[in-house]
């Protein structure tokens, strides 16, 4: 705070309602109507609330407003804590709050990993519902709506890891010609090698598995792992994904997995929790689930490459 300056308290948190709502139509008149009061009310909130923050929050024009520049920053805050506010107060109005498990992960997670499973938590846990947002954007499970949350990094070490993640090569059944019963590594010629931003972690399998040199087509990079896997699905050559992201895929029958072809990957995914939420049963209940659901991903991993070397997940 600078010398001199003084704290003025809000005198009323409808003047953030009324400012929020003429905010989002950019009109006192209009957002007069949907808040059932009069314009001049509404004009009267404003102002006294920009006296309260000590600086404008509109531009008054003859036939409109605007915000200013500290009107569209403190325009987004007030959103965001208005929407939480009425979600908080809608689940405790509910009663189910401690029903609720609100989960943030990533795109590819949710995607590609929670949602073929979700039914499976809801049988074995048919008191519970689940909120999943998934987003890359990193949350603050402390004092966001979230209960805990999970993340993709590289986790060696990492003391809250989940699993650490093993790459592997996947192709579709699409590129076997007629009578072949399956690719080896010496058909890495024959199709493009798909790979996320690197081809570092094709060399290193190359290399490994002692695959002779040859002409390899690395003509097909992605800036997304699950690009790769979906273009693989789609059959446009042999991808190396975490097998994660590839399991339920491969499942299904969309993808095969390249006898013997895989490699060490540093990255993984880990949790996200915060003290005061993590003993909550709810949480509690969905940790114990995933772990299972990943423990059960890393036996399929095992018996289909036959490494009994594959980490797991580290202790919380």
């Amino acid at each position: 705070m600078q010398p001199g300056a003084t704290t003025r308290a809000l005198r009323s948190l409808s003047g953030l309602i009324d400012f929020d709502c003429a905010a989002r139509w950019g009109s006192f008149t209009l957002a007069a109507q949907e808040l059932h009061k009069t314009p001049a009310a509404i004009s009267l909130q404003v102002k006294q609330l920009e006296e309260a923050v000590g600086f404008a929050l509109f531009v008054r024009h003859p036939r409109h407003i605007a915000l200013t520049p500290k009107g569209q920053e403190l325009a987004a805050t007030v959103a965001k804590l208005l929407r939480e506010l009425h979600a908080k107060v809608d689940a405790l109005r509910g009663g189910e709050e401690e029903n609720v498990v609100r989960i943030s992960t990533t795109h590819t997670f949710a995607i590609k990993f929670l949602a073929p499973r979700l039914g499976r938590f809801t049988q074995q846990y048919p008191h519970l519902d689940i909120r999943l947002d998934s987003t890359d954007r990193l949350v603050d499970v402390e004092h966001e709506e979230m209960d805990l949350a999970i993340r993709h990094a590289v986790i060696t070490d990492h003391p809250r890891a989940l699993y650490h993640d093993r790459l592997v090569a996947v192709y579709s059944p699409a590129l076997l010609a007629p009578g072949e019963a399956e690719l080896t590594l010496a058909d890495l010629t024959r199709f493009p090698l798909l790979y996320d931003e690197t081809t570092d972690y094709w060399i290193k399998l190359l290399r490994t598995h002692g695959v002779p040199e040859g002409r390899f087509d690395f003509s097909r990079g992605f800036t997304n792992l699950a690009v790769a896997a979906q273009a693989a699905i789609v059959g446009h050559g042999i991808a190396l994904v975490p097998y994660s992201l590839a399991c339920d895929d491969i499942d299904r029958g969309l993808l095969r997995l390249l006898r013997g072809a895989s490699v060490p990957y540093p990255h993984g995914y880990y949790w996200v929790l915060a003290p005061r939420k993590a003993a909550l049963p709810k949480v509690a209940c969905f940790r114990a689930w995933v772990e299972g659901e990943v423990a059960q991903m890393e036996r399929t991993l095992r018996d289909r490459i036959g490494n009994a070397g594959v980490a797991g997940k580290a202790a919380p």
